[in-house]
């Protein structure tokens, strides 16, 4: 058996052809619906991006015990079981929160790695001139800029190459058997950069300054340069979908829809100036961050061109591939093996949470998505602790001064008995506070799909949060976060 997962970031189901966007020029993945199960219930767990991938390898929730960080000793790894078992697992990736110190022990879990260079402020080319600052709206990086002078063409754009040397990878084993491939692209994630080819074809003239890079708040931009990031956005999904569709001509080319699944997925949305905000890490989590993508092909049971309503997560993914390689899941996955979600549509759950570390706890729950506040984020801000053996930040390690507040000793179910430093945490995205203080919101989706308008319900969050205590045990939660949460017995 062989497994394909393209991984893409920051993809935004609600500009995708496949669930009623017609304004994308992107044919493969409308070809892909054809050749997959498609997934229109499909949500984050944790996030945002290092918090969603260490989901992906461990197929546990991420954000209660801790925020942004590296893979921690204890966790079960994905694709480190599949290679213990003796399925070659290779990664191929351009994304350079790898290659950060919070990323920092995710890819030595796979067989072989290669990293593609460039992406974002990805510290790569050297260059030592002082560099004004451009005529740019939202985010500008010196480093950025001097990364954009290689890779400005299709050829040397890093998608590019990550596709290359997944696809090189696929041609080379194509008749070896029992293994995993994960191309992983950093794209559509912000800056949203592709050739101006890509571009023309939403957006003939653009009189404004550079902006590709919004900054994570709320807008206060004009219409015009607001719809002009959501053209940048479209062109480099166009760029994705072109890359998207190389791997399904392998697979033909190969015939490797016999034996090998293919998994197309993506880590969380983006907001594109909906609601009035930009980005990802904005509380609370709206549909178009929470609500994604996921395309699955089975060869066991060969069903494709079909849509599934099951709720899913990013943790079933984990399950899922370890079960096609017929592997036992470890005890400490909470996810579930979607193969018989993928054959008949089978129920494996009919409620879901999902959360950012420091941020609201949400329910989704029948028509109804409830996104419950900490009660206590703003007087009790010690009843917040990041717990962890591996005391790093996305892009640094922890501070003498933070280092020296951890306290030692503290163990939860799924550590395996290592106990872990205990560590204060802080509120709102990673590396900041909260920009705005907390709320919580309730949304009915079946009358109000693009949560305009929030309400109250004393019963209705009753029940909600009976369910959200009733998760949180089954995570073993630290005991602070009930009291945080308003949850206490």
């Amino acid at each position: 058996m062989r497994a394909v997962m393209v991984m893409f970031d920051s993809l935004n189901r609600h500009f995708l052809p496949n669930y009623g966007n017609d304004s994308v020029y992107m044919p493969n993945f409308e070809r892909l619906e054809e050749l997959t199960i498609t997934f229109d219930n499909s949500y984050v767990a944790s996030l945002p991006c290092i918090p969603a991938r260490r989901e992906l390898h461990t197929g546990r929730y991420n954000f209660m015990h801790r925020s942004w960080g590296p893979l921690e000793p204890y966790d079960d790894s994905m694709p480190q079981l599949l290679s213990q078992a003796g399925c070659h697992t290779h990664l191929v990736t351009d994304h350079v929160h790898y290659w950060e110190d919070g990323g920092s022990t995710y890819h030595n879990r796979y067989s072989s790695y290669e990293f593609v260079r460039g992406q974002e402020g990805d510290k790569w080319k050297g260059s030592v001139k002082p560099m004004e600052r451009p005529n740019v709206l939202g985010r500008w990086q010196k480093q950025d800029s001097i990364n954009r002078e290689y890779t400005r063409t299709d050829a040397t754009a890093p998608i590019t190459t990550t596709f290359d040397l997944g696809l090189d990878f696929i041609q080379r084993n194509a008749k070896d058997d029992n293994w995993f491939l994960q191309i992983e692209t950093f794209d559509p994630h912000e800056p949203f950069v592709s050739p101006d080819s890509y571009l023309q074809r939403y957006e003939k003239t653009y009189d404004g300054p550079q902006f590709d890079w919004p900054e994570y708040r709320r807008t206060n931009e004009t219409p015009e340069q607001i719809e002009h990031v959501r053209n940048k956005y479209r062109a480099l999904l166009s760029m994705c979908d072109k890359n998207l569709g190389r791997v399904l001509d392998m697979f033909d080319e190969n015939n490797l829809w016999e034996d090998t699944m293919l998994i197309v997925n993506t880590d969380h949305g983006f907001l594109l100036g909906e609601h009035g905000w930009w980005a990802k890490c904005i509380q609370p989590f709206y549909d178009e961050v929470s609500h994604t993508p996921l395309f699955i092909w089975d060869p066991r049971s060969a069903k494709r061109n079909e849509h599934r309503q099951t709720l899913v997560q990013t943790i079933d993914l984990a399950p899922t591939l370890l079960s096609f390689f017929n592997q036992p899941c470890p005890p400490d996955m909470l996810g579930m093996d979607l193969a018989p979600v993928i054959a008949s549509d089978e129920g494996i759950r009919d409620k879901l949470f999902f959360g950012m570390f420091g941020g609201h706890i949400n329910c989704l729950w029948g028509d109804y998505v409830y996104m419950k506040a900490p009660k206590l984020a703003q007087d009790k801000p010690n009843l917040l602790y990041n717990y962890t053996l591996m005391p790093m930040h996305m892009r640094s390690m922890f501070s003498l001064d933070e280092l020296k507040q951890g306290e030692y000793g503290t163990t939860f179910s799924f550590t395996k008995g290592c106990p872990l430093l205990r560590f204060p945490g802080t509120f709102g995205a990673p590396g900041g506070e909260a920009s705005e203080p907390l709320e919580t919101m309730l949304f009915n989706l079946a009358k109000d799909p693009e949560q305009l308008h929030p309400f109250r319900d004393e019963m209705l969050e009753a029940r909600m949060d009976g369910f959200i205590k009733e998760m949180m045990i089954e995570n073993d939660a630290p005991k602070e976060l009930f009291t945080l949460f308003g949850l206490e017995d």
